[in-house]
Order: structure tokens, then C-alpha cells, then sequence
């Protein structure tokens, strides 16, 4: 998967962790360049390439406090992700009640957030 994080996008994210203030992945893609592009200090660094990060439980979040993503198919990689992120039992009880209410699931799909 191809990303770019440019220097304003990394000041940015590298400002808002410094003054305590949340950072909010908006998708799987997202999360994963995150976590590719931090560095040991937990800073990000701008730049651009390509990620084979493959995140699944247990996985220790650098960046991210919270994350929107959809309603991922069933034994997709991305469902491993959220699941990592948010918590196995959480997210399938949360993946239940999507089911039962009708919800869509995909990338068109409906869409949580993860606190």
C-alpha cells in the first residue's frame, strides 16, 4: 500500500501529541501509515513509499488514540486491524449488533468510531 505524509502532516500530527491533544486515524490506510512512519521517539516523520505493515492482536499503538473505520468483510486484514485497535470481544460484539440492525459492511459501507 502506497503512502505520502508530507512535513505539514507530520508537524501537524507531531504537534498535537506533544500538547496532549487526541489523534484520530480516519481508516485503515491511514492507521497503517501512521504506524509505519513513526519513529522510535513516537514522532512521525514525513515521507512517502510503500508499507507491507501487516497489524493484527497484539499490536501496541504508537499514534493514533482513536480511529473511524467501516464495517470491515469478515476475515479481511483490516477487520484484524480494528480488532487489535479496539479489542477482539468489543469490535465482534460491535460487528453482532451491526448485523442484527441491518447495518452495511464494506468500503461503501456503515462505519464506527474506536475510543
Amino acid at each position: 500500500e502506497q503512502y505520502i505524509v508530507d512535513d505539514a502532516t507530520a508537524a501537524s500530527v507531531n504537534r498535537a501529541k506533544r500538547s496532549g491533544r487526541k489523534v484520530v486515524s480516519i481508516g485503515t490506510t491511514v492507521m497503517r501509515t501512521l504506524e509505519t512512519v513513526v519513529s522510535t521517539n513516537g514522532t512521525i516523520n514525513a515521507g512517502e513509499g510503500w508499507t507491507n505493515k501487516f497489524i493484527f492482536s497484539p499490536y501496541e499503538f504508537t499514534v493514533a488514540d482513536a480511529m473511524v473505520s467501516n464495517f470491515h468483510l469478515p476475515y479481511s486484514t483490516q477487520l484484524m486491524m480494528v480488532a487489535a485497535f479496539g479489542g477482539y470481544d468489543c469490535v465482534m460484539n460491535a460487528y453482532k449488533i451491526a448485523r442484527e440492525e441491518g447495518y452495511r459492511f464494506g468500503t461503501y459501507g456503515d462505519a464506527m468510531l474506536l475510543l
